[in-house]
């Protein structure tokens, strides 16, 4: 149910003005209301480093940070996202110093194809900001919704486990 800061203006033609701050800058869109986040980040903004997989939220490939919190962009309407906080891939590194879970990918060689690290990076800074991986078994369930074809999860739990144990996530 949307509060009274975060009414949808209807424009012409059925779509919707919405308000979504992305990586820090404030965006006002016009946009339709079957429009997924993905594709408003993709198609509407240019922001292609959010990969589109299954589309059905089944590979976690479009895995975004909305409000802190991990979300599969492919199955986010960007009208229910109207006045959130979304980061994502293009955010995280802070102008050329790369995010420690960024650098922790180079670190454990945790990506071979590269086409869902993207939404592996922002998984596992959510996953991180929720405090609940406290084991490496811990890490591989609560990452199980992000697929690696290419078999890099090894690498992609050791950079985690790397981040978490020493404690620099933010």
């Amino acid at each position: 149910m949307l509060t009274e800061t975060q009414d949808l203006k209807q424009t012409s033609a059925g779509s919707h003005t919405i308000d979504l701050t992305i990586n820090g800058k404030h965006t006002t869109l016009s946009i339709e209301p079957w429009v997924s986040l993905l594709d408003c980040l993709r198609d509407h903004l240019n922001l292609t480093g959010t990969k589109k997989g299954c589309d059905h939220g089944q590979c976690g490939a479009c895995t975004v940070l909305c409000d802190g919190k991990r979300v599969l962009s492919c199955l986010t309407l960007a009208v229910m996202k109207n006045g959130a906080d979304i980061t994502t891939v293009e955010g995280i590194a802070n102008g050329e110093e790369l995010h420690p879970i960024q650098q922790a990918f180079i670190d454990h060689d945790a990506f071979q194809c590269g086409y869902c690290t993207p939404g592996q990076i922002c998984s596992a800074i959510g996953l991180l900001k929720e405090g609940k991986a406290n084991s490496r078994a811990e890490v591989k369930e609560l990452m199980s919704g992000n697929l690696c074809r290419c078999g890099a999860n090894v690498g992609i739990i050791d950079a985690i486990m790397q981040v978490k144990d020493g404690g620099s996530y933010e």
